[in-house]
């Protein structure tokens, strides 16, 4: 017995009272490596139709998941494979569907190099690619997440104030003399000198984006090169001491509020080429509190 024999109720017709248009019909959480940026990433990967015709029983699933799977052997995937993909899923449902949208959820792994010395390391960026297809209109909407460092100026502030106030101390008590230079040098190298340190705490860039309609190619490195530009503080793999002080001074030129963090990322971000719109979520993961600070913000979305 060849396929043909065998039955296909999806396609009986639907005989029921109450027939309705259906937004999306498809399949979630598929399985499927991909390449992206020359890397093969593991990827989860949902594909929909419209079913437009509200007196078809539903969509031939089969049809979709086969087409997902050539997109395996594209060896660095690009928004056209994308876009052919979804024009073939609508071909495969003439009559049926009008519209398609293919979701790709991954994390893409970056060698990253320290900020002075020659060591690298790896890092994880996650991200999540929609693209739709709609009456012959092609969009694909990027969404970003870049770890990144945010020191509070506010408690940067209150430590220079308690180290100030530790200076005239030491002076007054004659501990320090203030006309030699040595002296005070050696006396700020000391912890009665920085009796405190400002509060910094591990944050989160989310960055949707939605892609121009020119591009091929997706802007993975672009976009995030810009945003750690932006930020300047962006968090570290593999590091030694020199590494990590250059660290700490970028922090410190780099004081940040998560509406600082947010207006940077506007500031870098509008106009820029390989883009058409955004919205920009930061979240810094409070150390002071239990609780997180955000800050939200949109162009042309």
């Amino acid at each position: 017995m060849n396929a043909s024999q065998l039955p296909d109720i999806s396609s009986e017709p639907f005989v029921q009272i109450n027939a309705y248009p259906l937004d999306w019909v498809g399949m979630e959480n598929i399985a499927l490596p991909l390449y992206l940026h020359n890397t093969l990433c593991s990827s989860q990967v949902n594909a929909y139709v419209s079913l437009d015709d509200p007196n078809a029983k539903g969509i031939h699933m089969s049809r979709l998941y086969t087409r997902l799977l050539n997109l395996s052997s594209a060896r660095d995937l690009t928004l056209n494979h994308l876009q052919q993909a979804l024009q073939d899923f609508l071909f495969s449902h003439q009559q049926l569907s009008k519209h398609a949208r293919i979701d790709i959820q991954s994390e893409l792994q970056i060698e990253r190099p320290a900020l002075i010395s020659q060591l690298s390391g790896w890092k994880s960026y996650p991200f999540s690619l929609s693209c739709e297809l709609k009456q012959k209109s092609f969009q694909a909407e990027l969404t970003l997440e870049i770890p990144y460092s945010s020191t509070c100026p506010c408690s940067a502030a209150l430590a220079r104030d308690l180290i100030q106030k530790s200076f005239q101390k030491a002076v007054h008590s004659q501990q320090l003399d203030i006309t030699k230079m040595d002296d005070i040098v050696a006396w700020l190298g000391t912890t009665d000198a920085i009796v405190a340190t400002p509060h910094s705490q591990r944050s989160f860039a989310q960055l949707k984006f939605k892609l121009a309609k020119n591009l091929d190619s997706i802007p993975f490195m672009a976009l995030i090169n810009h945003a750690e530009q932006a930020l300047a503080t962006a968090v570290q793999t593999a590091v030694k001491r020199m590494d990590e002080q250059a660290f700490a001074l970028a922090n410190g030129q780099n004081l940040m509020f998560c509406e600082d963090a947010l207006r940077r990322l506007f500031a870098a971000f509008e106009g820029y080429p390989y883009i058409s719109g955004f919205h920009f979520k930061v979240i810094h993961a409070e150390s002071l509190h239990a609780h997180d600070a955000v800050a939200q913000g949109s162009w042309r979305w």
